[in-house]
């Protein structure tokens, strides 16, 4: 005769069984990401972005928790957090790890476009297909960090900053304590004789208003003004050399990262890719809106650049690539492969967008007639 409490008792085995088994196959993996600016933060909104399409994309099973700049550590110290497992990630631009190595610069700011012309378009090409992703990955080996990177949010060019005065050549623009990235864009400038300063996004605009610096650069109209340059500052121009390239990225401890299954991987892996895109659409539009604030509601004066400023950053920032090469073998591999790539890249793509400025500098100087 068939035992029935065996059967109730095998029964109840088995569902717990397959309810361990459900638990174990949906477990939350949950990665701490510090970032190194504010929550309100243009780049931090278009990471949350980022991580709900992990989530998605994993049935949540792979969720990033977004922390606010010093939440954990200083920002200084947010790379080797997670390459020691304190967080498991962290999101600032790569050119600020420049002190760990040189050729951080080169993808996270390349400066002056790596003197080959590129601009962000133009780089993401070389990164994706041009074997700057492969050199990417490399980077962190050099660097000595147990640290998986991904690159999620290009821009550029970036503006040339905010001033008190409008600026008509470069001896005007000496007379400014000037913040400035970190690493060889920042020093450029000072190779120019430009005082520059460099800081924390975060602590720009209480050094402006405490006088430690009286002119700043940070990314871009939207970003700048959330920030909220045009409080302190009226006098504002667009174009500038020191950023043509930035990139925002995304740190993870490399243990993390492969204790993850290869679905998962995947899934950040491709966020990270449409993130490429989604944030280059969000900003042309969410620029132009604060752009147009800025100068309509906001009273800020719109300036061209003076023309002295261009040959003489680009002259210093080939002389800094030059020394950088000649001094570090790893900085040459990877200068030398944009280099290669922009050979026959970049005489393509600045001629065919010499359509798309010359359309939209016309469209431009018609609403101002109006």
């Amino acid at each position: 005769m068939l035992n029935m409490n065996f059967v109730t008792k095998t029964a109840a085995a088995t569902a717990l069984g397959l309810a361990l088994v459900a638990q174990t196959a949906w477990a939350e993996t949950k990665i701490r990401v510090q970032s190194v600016i504010p929550l309100s933060a243009d780049e931090t909104i278009m990471l949350q972005d980022f991580a709900k399409d992990v989530s998605d994309l994993t049935n949540g099973e792979v969720v990033f928790e977004v922390l606010a700049a010093g939440t954990v550590v200083g920002v200084q110290e947010t790379l080797d957090a997670v390459d020691s497992g304190l967080i498991e990630g962290g999101f600032a631009w790569t050119h600020y790890w420049s002190g760990k190595h040189p050729a951080a610069m080169l993808f996270g700011s390349p400066v002056a476009g790596a003197g080959v012309g590129m601009d962000n378009i133009a780089f993401m090409s070389w990164f994706l297909y041009g074997g700057g992703k492969e050199l990417y990955d490399q980077l962190w080996d050099e660097m000595g960090v147990n640290v998986k990177g991904f690159m999620l949010q290009p821009a550029g060019p970036e503006a040339l900053g905010w001033f008190k005065e409008p600026i008509n050549s470069m001896e005007d623009f000496r007379k400014y304590r000037f913040r400035t990235p970190p690493g060889i864009p920042g020093q450029t400038y000072k190779d120019i004789g430009i005082a520059s300063v460099a800081m924390g996004g975060g602590d720009i605009l209480p050094a402006l208003e405490k006088g430690t610096i009286d002119a700043a650069e940070w990314c871009c109209p939207k970003p700048d003004s959330v920030f909220g340059f045009q409080k302190v500052l009226k006098h504002y121009y667009l174009q500038g050399l020191h950023q043509v390239v930035v990139n925002a990225d995304i740190y993870i401890n490399k243990d993390v990262f492969n204790s993850l299954t290869p679905l998962q991987q995947k899934a950040i892996e491709v966020a990270a890719n449409a993130s490429l895109m989604k944030s280059m659409a969000y900003r042309i539009r969410e620029n132009g809106l604060a752009l147009d604030k800025l100068v309509n509601e906001d009273g800020v004066i719109l300036h061209d650049t003076p023309v002295d400023y261009f040959s003489e950053y680009m002259n210093a920032a080939n002389k800094a690539l030059e020394t950088n090469a000649a001094e570090n073998a790893f900085f040459k591999t990877v200068w030398d492969s944009q280099k290669d790539f922009a050979r026959t890249a970049i005489p393509f793509w600045a001629g065919s967008q010499t359509s798309n400025a010359n359309l939209g500098r016309a469209y431009a100087d018609q609403l101002k007639k109006k």
